[in-house]
């Protein structure tokens, strides 16, 4: 009897240690997931000042426009900095979301915009940057897509019979899904010089 009641306790303790480290292994993957939506919205961001600074020399009369796309930059700057800090965080992550939505409507009336302006339409640099943009849009499209569906499976394992119990005790919390809510939004800007 005693040998028994050892092998029950060892087999509970290494169903338990599996369970744990399955979610561990979990969590790891969707921060990684997040670390490559970081990766490219950084970009992203790094390529918007120059977009501006090309486009002001054209569009001297569209300052406010100008002004709009570089603080909702910086906004979508704050935003991806905290939400790195903990990608489980779900008031982050939604700000994030939100911040990356206003980016977006700036940048579409830029674009909108710079349509007026053949001049700037035609340069180099601008077309070279608008590519690099779009590329980049791609991109978050693509990692944005990878980490949601990490984060589902990892919800789907801490929310598992009996996964859940342990998930509880060891302080293993939802992941927050990366959602754009406005279908208009989740288009990447239209880009066309």
């Amino acid at each position: 009897m005693g040998w028994f009641l050892l092998a029950l306790i060892v087999g509970v303790a290494l169903f338990a240690i599996s369970i744990y480290n399955r979610l561990v292994a979990g969590r790891n993957r969707f921060k990684n997931a997040f670390a490559q939506i970081d990766v490219q919205l950084t970009r992203r961001h790094d390529l918007i000042p120059n977009l501006v600074e090309t486009a002001k020399g054209y569009m001297k009369h569209e300052r406010e426009t100008l002004e709009a796309v570089i603080n909702a930059r910086n906004m979508a700057v704050a935003g991806l900095k905290n939400a790195a800090r903990d990608p489980s965080d779900p008031n982050a992550m939604k700000a994030l979301a939100e911040a990356e939505q206003g980016l977006s409507g700036a940048l579409g009336r830029l674009f909108a915009l710079s349509e007026s302006y053949p001049d700037l339409k035609a340069n180099e640099n601008m077309m070279q940057l608008s590519e690099e943009l779009t590329t980049t849009e791609n991109k978050v499209a693509f990692a944005r897509q990878a980490y949601n569906d990490t984060v589902m499976q990892y919800n789907t394992l801490r929310e598992s019979f009996p996964n859940n119990f342990f998930a509880g005790w060891f302080n293993f919390g939802p992941a927050e899904l990366l959602d754009i809510e406005d279908e208009a939004k989740r288009a990447a800007p239209e880009v066309s010089f």
